[in-house]
């Protein structure tokens, strides 16, 4: 596994690393989060269908404190997960400790610190890839794919209610139609995909709305989410990359 590294790793440059405040403050919630999120297993039941990665070699960028790397890892022959934020790295290697085919290393998706056409899958789920401005990523998932790999972009479907609604009022310039429009034009395919979101507790349910939004939006979200449980609408992208010579 370690081959799969670059020798050197170069220092990861705040500029190149979007804050996620959820996790980076609030870890232990956004483990509540994770969780509770997709629990009839919905989305990874479109990836697979899109783009099975038994056997073979996955990266996942912005893989946070790694919560979907064991699952990788069940199936795969090796998973790499890249992270630029260095306490969700050390809180990743720990989760990955005892998976013999699972690593972590630290870097943005901008510069990935893996050799070229060393994957099979790259893989993103509500990280760094939101649209336009991410193409230099785009350009990295390219590099390290081998010909026939697949770029899987998993992110919130902002024209889905209930959820769709409270992002674009906590973020009135997000713009969901120009998102899917950018990865249109980029060659992506998309899926749309209803996920279960259940807690076990209700007061579980209000601390995760609460992080995700700011106060005036997350009060709402909570208002309009009686029980512990709602649905939640995502978007999954994926394009291949070509597996030969392409003719004009």
């Amino acid at each position: 596994m370690k081959g799969f590294v670059r020798a050197a790793l170069a220092a990861v440059r705040p500029a190149d690393v979007l804050p996620s405040p959820n996790i980076w403050h609030w870890p232990e919630v956004y483990e509540v989060e994770n969780r509770a999120q997709d629990v009839g297993g919905a989305i990874w039941g479109a990836l697979r269908e899109e783009c099975d990665w038994t056997g073979r070699d996955v990266v996942d960028v912005g893989c946070g404190d790694g919560f979907h790397l064991p699952v990788f890892a069940a199936d795969a022959r090796s998973v790499t997960g890249v992270e630029p934020h260095h306490p969700l790295v050390a809180r990743a290697r720990a989760r990955v400790a005892g998976v013999p085919n699972a690593e972590v290393v630290a870097g943005p998706a901008q510069r990935l610190p893996l050799r070229d056409a060393s994957a099979d899958l790259v893989h993103a789920r509500t990280a760094y890839f939101f649209g336009p401005g991410c193409e230099p990523g785009l350009r990295e998932a390219d590099r390290v794919l081998r010909p026939g790999g697949a770029l899987a972009v998993v992110d919130l479907d902002g024209l889905a209610a209930p959820y769709g609604p409270w992002l674009r009022a906590d973020e009135p310039r997000y713009d969901p139609v120009e998102v899917e429009r950018f990865f249109a034009e980029q060659g992506f395919s998309l899926r749309r995909v209803r996920a279960l979101w259940r807690f076990e507790r209700r007061s579980d349910l209000e601390a995760v709305l609460r992080i995700e939004f700011s106060g005036a939006v997350a009060e709402r979200a909570v208002a309009e989410t009686p029980g512990l449980a709602f649905e939640v609408g995502y978007r999954v992208h994926v394009r291949r990359k070509p597996a030969g010579l392409l003719l004009p």
